[in-house]
């Protein structure tokens, strides 16, 4: 019975019977945002990649950037004003879309390594990094008079990591 009322109402939504397809796939306005939610699809914004923010309407590229850049490097959104601050918005930007984003806390992984931020970090930080020899650590601090790194790609370029080197500090190394 559950599957036929399902089809029947498939027939007549069609965005219903696209995201049962897809329950990844891109929403194109707010009354989709709303058949998403209802029908249990949403992202988690403390998880969210670029492409899951991109999923939702009028998100541009920059601001799905930022929004997975800061959760990547730690941050917690806990509310729709949390992301409408991080992207310089109006809070009412974003309403139509909070049916379709879930704040979920994650407590942080016992045994995880502390990140470092390389723009404010000593020397004597760096060294504890495993691997990272003090010449290393002193040509990073050195590198940040020519401005503040703006993300862990640009620490590689600008400091010449090995890709090897970058693979071992990542985890350890964040930047903002």
């Amino acid at each position: 019975m559950a599957i036929a009322l399902h089809r029947w109402q498939d027939r007549f939504h069609p965005v219903r019977a696209r995201l049962r397809k897809n329950p990844q796939a891109r929403l194109r306005s707010p009354a989709e945002v709303a058949i998403a939610a209802a029908l249990g699809c949403g992202i988690d914004a403390n998880r969210a990649t670029i492409d899951d923010w991109l999923r939702l309407p009028g998100i541009s590229i920059h601001q799905a950037r930022t929004l997975a850049t800061l959760s990547q490097n730690g941050v917690a959104f806990f509310a729709l004003e949390d992301i409408a601050t991080a992207l310089g918005i109006a809070v009412t930007a974003l309403e139509p879309l909070a049916a379709a984003i879930h704040f979920r806390y994650y407590e942080p992984t016992p045994g995880a390594p502390t990140q470092l931020d390389l723009n404010r970090t000593t020397v004597a930080q760096l060294m504890q990094v495993p691997g990272l020899p003090r010449d290393w650590a002193e040509w990073i601090v050195r590198s940040r008079q020519d401005g503040p790194f703006r993300d862990l790609a640009e620490f590689q370029r600008r400091c010449q990591v090995p890709p090897v080197a970058m693979a071992r500090w990542m985890h350890y190394l964040r930047v903002g």
